[in-house]
């Protein structure tokens, strides 16, 4: 084997080991409106950082939806961190929601889930917001949660130098971002489809390609692909049982309007989280390093390659009865909040 190639993958992969130690900054870029795993990774994330795991940094948003950059508004401030910084797209991503519209539901005059971001117009633009994180952050301490569409890393990493900062994007990643934790493809056939096209890829394949591309070589990406989170669902005993704390949750009720009180969900966005924050606890096994390819049709293929910087997660029965009690136990922990209501 190759000496060199050796050195560049331990210097790429090594660093892993040890981010359990130090809470993880995070970056979360979601899709929120379409499925309601988005709003239980969002959950599971504050918690975390109440456990003092990880701090946010900010939440951008890939899809277009008129409420689903307030829908997070709420969600944070239900979390007791109304201030958090969100972005939108600027682009036209549209998907309807049977959840998010929750966030306009009054009680005698008020919100049900306080928020005060309104319209998404109101919202900076999701790049900018990106570049100022990476901007204002220290080398190689960002992780990148993304859980829908590629298109806020896609324009990332295409936008220039700006009075935000002197680096294009594609530097701003190389310099500030240590991993990027991504939801996104099928390295596997799913339910036999050998050329199972997956939802976050198909819905803007341009994007996904484009990010694929571009991605520096010295920023690992680790997939979790939709094998992963239709082998850990959500329990719907948790929803039945575990929330009844607050007589009205915005999670709880987000599920229900989604999902039914009948449904165990797939939870694969809470799986890219649960790697970020706590890479080194055993959750996951990882692939071989490689590369990832993006048809035009969307398929993903993975290609091992001994210098790439990309790995998918991989998942045994025992690990998989593992990661879903931690997902139910981080996403029906009370609020920090919680105490003082």
């Amino acid at each position: 084997m190759n000496t060199r190639l050796i050195a560049v993958s331990l210097a790429l992969w090594l660093p892993v080991i040890g981010w359990a130690d130090a809470p993880a900054k995070i970056v979360f870029d979601t899709d929120i409106a379409g499925d309601v795993d988005d709003a239980l990774a969002l959950a599971m994330l504050h918690v975390l950082a109440d456990r003092g795991e990880c701090s946010i940094e900010a939440v951008t948003v890939s899809k277009t939806h008129p409420q689903n950059g307030p829908m997070v508004d709420a969600i944070n401030t239900f979390y007791g961190r109304p201030d958090l910084p969100i972005g939108v797209t600027k682009g036209h991503y549209p998907r309807e929601s049977k959840y998010v519209g929750l966030v306009d539901k009054k009680d005698q005059g008020e919100f049900r889930y306080p928020h005060d971001l309104i319209k998404n117009s109101d919202a900076p633009d999701a790049v900018a917001v990106l570049r100022q994180v990476l901007a204002a952050a220290d080398p190689h301490s960002i992780s990148i949660v993304s859980v829908g569409l590629a298109v806020n890393l896609a324009d990332l990493l295409d936008s220039p130098a700006d009075e935000i900062s002197p680096l294009a994007g594609v530097d701003l990643v190389r310099q500030k971002v240590k991993l990027l934790s991504i939801m996104a493809g099928a390295f596997a056939p799913v339910k036999g489809n050998a050329h199972f096209l997956e939802a976050n890829v198909v819905n803007h394949v341009g994007s996904m390609q484009r990010f694929v591309k571009r991605w520096p070589a010295e920023v690992p990406v680790v997939w979790s692909d939709f094998n992963i989170g239709i082998h850990a669902r959500y329990p719907r005993r948790s929803i039945a049982r575990d929330f009844a704390y607050t007589p009205n949750h915005i999670i709880r009720e987000s599920y229900l309007l989604h999902s039914g009180p009948d449904h165990d969900r797939p939870t694969w966005d809470l799986t890219s989280v649960l790697y970020a924050v706590r890479p080194g606890d055993g959750y996951f096994g990882l692939s071989p390093s490689g590369s990832v390819s993006v048809a035009n049709d969307g398929f993903t293929t993975f290609t091992i390659d001994e210098a790439g910087c990309h790995r998918y997660l991989k998942m045994n029965d025992l690990q998989a009865a593992r990661v879903v009690e931690v997902q139910r136990t981080l996403v029906s922990q009370p609020p920090a909040t919680a105490a003082s209501r």
